[in-house]
């Protein structure tokens, strides 16, 4: 469903400041498949996701999408495959919009869209009310309400509501909850569970917790300067601990790794 061929990124070639970000990235993800990514400060994590989504163009190599290459798509044009959820919960969502307004922004992706317009659909403000209603925080009572006065959580879960809102191919979830507290996290990671495995989103997730990259997904891998250094899934990740992957990841690069180390991003 998504393939990754041989993909190299440099972040200001040809200069003193040059920096090799991935370096022959292959990686290969079936419909459906939820894999999380980990690694330490520079592995490469986010630019592989800013690559599927289209934010960095590869140098060298492809990126294919249900046998589509799109290595040379722009992000608009794969938005409309792809969902993203970042770190910040303020990148989501607009403030100074309501929940209805930017819910409603969100569901006329796509399309030729106003705010006038998208609010105005018929049947729309009950629908999203629904759709609140199943994040279990209270939010289908605050429609209303200006997203900015908001708990980071509750945004956090309206911004993947937002991503998920329109049928979509892949999700992608760039640490997505690396600035919720513990009680918002679960609760967010929770609800990325459920509604991938709902929707068969196929799924990379980025995050700065290894016990959370074995909990969660079926398949993880660990990245390490810009190159796959590990890749466990099925029977061998269920009987793995953080220590277990700790370990394997240093006999794998010869490189030792704390796990507050993967805090990095």
């Amino acid at each position: 469903m998504l393939s990754i061929q041989d993909v190299f990124v440099t972040f200001n070639p040809g200069t003193p400041l040059a920096v090799n970000a991935l370096r022959g990235v292959d990686l290969e993800v079936a419909r459906g498949e939820f894999v999380t990514v980990i690694g330490t400060n520079g592995a490469g994590k986010s630019t592989l996701l800013s690559a599927v989504a289209g934010d960095v163009r590869p140098d060298r190599g492809r990126i294919l999408i249900d046998g589509k290459d799109v290595s040379k798509s722009p992000t608009e044009v794969r938005a409309s495959v792809i969902g993203r959820v970042f770190q910040d919960p303020r990148a989501g969502t607009c403030a100074s919009l309501t929940v209805e307004e930017n819910l409603s922004l969100a569901a006329s992706r796509g399309g030729r869209r106003s705010l006038r317009s998208a609010i105005r659909s018929r049947g729309r403000k009950a629908q999203l009310a629904e759709q609140l209603e199943r994040l279990g925080m209270g939010l289908e009572t605050r429609l209303g309400s200006h997203v900015g006065t908001l708990s980071g959580g509750q945004r956090q879960a309206i911004s993947l509501l937002m991503a998920t809102l329109l049928p979509m191919k892949i999700l992608i979830l760039d640490e997505h909850t690396a600035a919720l507290d513990p009680g918002a996290a679960a609760r967010v990671l929770e609800l990325s569970a459920e509604i991938t495995g709902e929707q068969t989103l196929t799924t990379l997730m980025v995050t700065h917790s290894m016990r959370n990259s074995l909990q969660y997904g079926g398949r993880t891998i660990m990245m390490d300067a810009g190159r796959v250094a590990l890749d466990v899934s099925g029977a061998e990740r269920e009987r793995f601990d953080v220590p277990d992957l700790l370990e394997l990841f240093r006999k794998t690069t010869g490189n030792v790794v704390e796990d507050d180390q993967l805090v990095l991003s």
